[in-house]
């Protein structure tokens, strides 16, 4: 009985509790924002590691400063063997020359492109000279397209083949026989304001976007191809399609062939080396002949130089490649000679050439239109036309007179219309 009074009794309080419960509300947690705690013995740590590592930086730039101004004072007394150009008779001016037209010479700027700068301005004489026309034509146009084929070919070879600013001549007429070509008003290939020429930027983007499909082993030819168009449209403008010229819509194909009318089969590229058969066709081994073309007729080099004389003699001109790296070569005083301290002129031949080219004293350097030719006193001269910067650094901006024996020990090949090279050589056919 007392048991069950006492659970009667428990129910009832708890009934009671319960009761007084109904109606009010459960309590809640709350959240508040609060400072973050920062450790002062890790605090302390950090900051004694800051100032030791700015201290470290400090002493590093310190140095780094020391450095470049060390480096700037050597180069600012930094030296070059040059010729002493005192006592030799050069050329009053390139007016003096006998020469054929070209027009004015134009700077290449920031860029390694005097393939297509010197090759464009040999084939607008060309055009003066087979027609009395006077067009100025896009360098830029061909070195665009120029590296489009450079890019096809490094992607059908993996990899293993030539890209870069330089290239050869006969690129030129590779690249107008498949890409056409465009007057320079049509096309300026540069973006920059100031329309100075740079690529600087450019290239070695390329070359870094090669170099990743490399690395991928990616070689999907219209992807790269598409893509370097994509980099270089940004720097140099897109090339049109077609274009009016004279009233006339055309594409660059028909300008070609229908207004400037060059056959691009007329010209020659020749060389003189004893590494190949002369009087026969073969390769121009350098790496700037990165398609590894096969059409350069070899020459003796008494042939060789005496194609050169004919030509600017007879109204035609020369496109020449070679080595501008020489104590006689200086832009200061417009002119390009061979010194004795390097070889006396009377042992300039075929040897002294070639022993030049092997060791690599001669290298593929720099290409220039050869426009003009003068005799004086005992020497042949000839007027060069040229885009380098070296070339504004005389008192007559974009030429440089060559003396015969500087022709003749350093231009490694040119580019000429055959009927020149037929008149001088009979076995050349």
């Amino acid at each position: 009985m007392n048991r069950t009074i006492r659970s009667l009794a428990v129910i009832f309080v708890v009934l009671l509790v319960a009761s007084s419960l109904i109606g009010q509300e459960t309590p809640r947690d709350k959240a508040k924002y609060v400072p973050k705690y920062r450790d002062p013995v890790l605090e302390e740590m950090r900051t004694g590691k800051e100032r030791a590592n700015n201290r470290q930086q400090a002493q590093t730039q310190k140095i780094r400063d020391r450095q470049e101004r060390s480096q700037a004072k050597e180069e600012q007394a930094e030296k070059r063997i040059r010729f002493d150009f005192t006592g030799v008779q050069k050329p009053d001016s390139p007016q003096a020359f006998e020469s054929v037209f070209h027009f004015d010479p134009i700077r290449q700027f920031l860029t390694g492109t005097c393939w297509a700068f010197s090759t464009t301005s040999f084939f607008e004489s060309e055009v003066y000279r087979l027609s009395g026309r006077k067009i100025k034509l896009s360098e830029m146009y061909t070195v665009y397209h120029e590296y489009l084929e450079e890019a096809r070919r490094y992607v059908q070879e993996r990899g293993d083949s030539f890209f870069d600013e330089g290239s050869e001549g006969n690129a030129l007429m590779m690249v107008w026989d498949r890409y056409g070509i465009v007057p320079a008003g049509v096309y300026k290939g540069e973006l920059d304001e100031d329309g100075r020429y740079d690529h600087e930027d450019m290239t070695p983007e390329m070359i870094s976007y090669l170099g990743y499909l490399k690395h991928s082993d990616l070689w999907d030819e219209d992807l790269a191809l598409s893509s370097l168009r994509l980099i270089m449209d940004k720097y140099m403008g897109t090339p049109p399609e077609r274009f009016v010229y004279e009233g006339a819509d055309m594409t660059p194909s028909q300008f070609l062939s229908e207004v400037l009318r060059l056959n691009l089969d007329d010209y020659v590229c020749v060389m003189s080396t004893l590494a190949q058969p002369f009087h026969a066709y073969g390769e121009y081994e350098v790496e700037m002949n990165w398609w590894h073309s096969k059409d350069y007729y070899n020459l003796p080099l008494d042939q060789f130089y005496g194609v050169i004389k004919y030509a600017i003699e007879n109204g035609y001109s020369v496109r020449l490649n070679g080595d501008v790296s020489e104590p006689g070569y200086n832009g200061f005083e417009d002119a390009a000679i061979i010194p004795t301290f390097d070889i006396p002129r009377e042992y300039i031949d075929q040897d002294a050439r070639e022993f030049r080219f092997n060791n690599e004293t001669t290298a593929d350097d720099h290409d220039v239109h050869l426009v003009g030719y003068l005799r004086q006193g005992d020497h042949d001269w000839f007027l060069i036309k040229d885009s380098a910067s070296s070339a504004q650094h005389g008192k007559f901006e974009g030429y440089y007179f060559y003396r015969e024996d500087y022709i003749k020990l350093k231009m490694l090949t040119y580019i000429v219309h055959q009927d020149a090279l037929k008149a001088v050589v009979s076995e050349f056919r």
